[in-house]
């Protein structure tokens, strides 16, 4: 398992390995102070902070620490968020899906499901993943909510394991999908893509 910055195309939405090309779009998408409560990046209020934003994301995929990729809608070719590979454990076949966010215009939309149907998709049937795991803040409910609905397993809490921007304490909650779980989840999720 190595995963390498590479396009993934869905129906509705494209993974393109985050550039500087992405940096407008995501500086307008990601000025919203909602989108980063729960994350250790403050919101954008400068365009040069997006763009320093995006140099980190590419400093980490070039030295294979992480993927991270913009979030495009097709028909208009902008970047609406971000979401990525994280934490790569290549010997034992394991990853983290995370660093995730939607302009809010396109949260709760199925920009989610779709997002993370390509990543798990690609993870499991092209890379050979053998758990892909998601975690978030305990405090957040509606990101603990995604990730169940989506058919991740919670497996526990790392307590105190973060100290916030604002500096109060993060407890981080652990779900996880296991190799043997993807053909039902996969199902699942499409099922749900239909839907939406």
């Amino acid at each position: 398992m190595d995963p390498k910055p590479i396009a993934l195309c869905g129906p509705r939405i494209r993974l393109e390995p985050v550039s500087y090309t992405h940096t407008q779009d995501l500086f307008e998408v990601g000025r919203e102070e909602s989108i980063w409560r729960y994350l250790p990046t403050a919101p954008f209020e400068t365009p040069e902070d997006a763009q320093n934003w995006v140099q980190t994301c590419m400093d980490r995929n070039d030295r294979g620490e992480r993927v991270q990729f913009a979030v495009i809608l097709p028909e208009s070719g902008k970047a609406i968020g971000s979401t990525g590979y994280i934490d790569i454990d290549r010997p034992n076949r394991v990853l983290e899906i995370g660093s995730t966010w939607y302009g809010v215009d396109y949260q709760r939309t199925f920009v989610n499901t779709e997002c993370k149907y390509m990543l798990l998709k690609h993870a499991f049937d092209d890379l050979g993943a053998r758990r892909v795991f998601l975690k978030t803040d305990t405090n957040n409910a509606r990101s603990r909510r995604a990730i169940q609905r989506i058919g991740g397993v919670q497996e526990g809490i790392f307590r105190n394991h973060r100290i916030n921007r604002d500096g109060s304490n993060r407890d981080s909650i652990y779900f996880s999908i296991i190799e043997e779980e993807w053909p039902q989840v996969r199902k699942v999720l499409e099922e749900m893509l239909d839907r939406d």
